[in-house]
């Protein structure tokens, strides 16, 4: 339902029509016990796909086969909607399935001539495909967007599989370059994500804390160092968290990301009314998989600079690229007065750095070739 949630996939899609391929969006949506909810799910599904003019095949998961065999599919008991599950049958023979995160399960899976997992949480993925079924039995190749799967930490498992990288996708001809937002009091710094962690990752015999909010720590003094911007968060918080008040005192912002982008295109409003993003990083920058987001692809597109933490993508991209990785408060505010002081600079350098490194046609072509 939410709109960056939405727009990751988008992006796919969005790059194979510029490519001239035909992609269609494969969704299974597993089945509640409210019914009412699940036609609304369904309808606005269905409205955002025809509104990006995408083909779709809606497959409704049941309830009753859930309970049976949660993690596989009964095909014939699904329910489809936008293509019929034939005519996908037979599209598979002869398709491509780019499966984002193992989110296609068998035997759905084993209906395509070829099959690519593309691994969206390169650390979390390596850690779990050595525990349970990721993905690894039933895929032909297997593409990361961690650019450092071949030297990432020794404290993960090794890795089952062989990977190849990608940098997250975006789509730079339907995301341009936007002009400076004009703000009412001062610019602001902006982010979205998931305060709290709910994985259960162990590294070295430790269940870590690989929160958003763990992971701010070392930079919540950032706002009273640098007063002349906003630094704001859009984070799952309920109104009645007591992490509000605790962010707040430091200074920060707190929005919710479900009131302020539950479509796209209210997401897109949101990054392009931002004068860049700062955000830390935990997991990926402990492990140095060479992770970056799809969240600041997107903010590069617009041409909004980003501030984060270097998790080894840095090793890929040009030293100027609209990219600042820093590693602890005082650089994060260096990094921050620098895009406040030659912002349009910066900005046209991350325009150039999404279309160079992260565009959706460019990448999709080399992962179908």
């Amino acid at each position: 339902m939410g709109g960056g949630n939405f727009s990751v996939p988008l992006q796919y899609l969005l790059g194979l029509n510029r490519l001239g391929v035909r992609g269609i969006w494969l969704e299974v949506m597993p089945e509640t016990e409210n019914q009412a909810l699940d036609a609304a799910w369904i309808r606005s599904f269905e409205k955002r796909l025809r509104h990006y003019q995408i083909e779709y095949c809606l497959l409704l998961h049941p309830l009753t086969q859930q309970k049976k065999k949660p993690e596989e599919y009964d095909l014939s008991a699904m329910k489809s909607y936008g293509m019929e599950l034939s005519e996908l049958r037979n599209l598979a023979k002869h398709g491509t399935l780019l499966n984002l995160s193992y989110s296609i399960k068998p035997p759905l899976v084993s209906l395509f001539e070829r099959k690519l997992l593309c691994s969206l949480d390169p650390s979390e993925v390596l850690f779990w495909m050595s525990h349970l079924e990721m993905g690894q039995s039933f895929h032909d190749e297997f593409w990361s967007v961690g650019l450092c799967m071949d030297t990432i930490s020794p404290k993960l498992p090794a890795s089952v599989v062989s990977w190849k990288s990608f940098f997250p996708l975006v789509d730079t001809a339907f995301l341009q370059i936007q002009p400076k937002p004009l703000f009412k009091t001062r610019p602001r710094f902006t982010t979205i994500g998931q305060w709290y962690w709910d994985g259960s990752i162990e590294i070295d015999g430790v269940y870590g804390d690989f929160s958003k909010q763990a992971a701010f720590a070392p930079y919540l003094d950032l706002p009273r160092e640098v007063p002349e911007a906003i630094f704001e968060l859009a984070m799952n918080l309920n109104p009645d968290d007591p992490e509000r008040g605790r962010l707040k005192k430091r200074g920060w912002h707190v929005v919710s990301p479900h009131r302020l982008m539950p479509t796209p295109t209210r997401y897109y409003n949101y990054l392009s009314g931002s004068l860049a993003e700062f955000t830390a990083v935990k997991l990926e920058a402990q492990m140095q998989s060479g992770w970056l987001s799809d969240r600041a692809a997107a903010y590069l597109a617009m041409g909004r600079p980003v501030i984060t933490e270097p998790t080894g993508a840095e090793r890929f991209l040009p030293k100027e690229s609209g990219l600042f990785f820093v590693k602890n408060l005082p650089e994060a505010i260096e990094a921050s007065r620098l895009v406040l002081h030659d912002w349009d600079y910066f900005s046209k350098k991350a325009r150039n750095t999404a279309i160079e490194y992260f565009d959706a046609a460019k990448t999709l072509k080399k992962m179908l070739s």
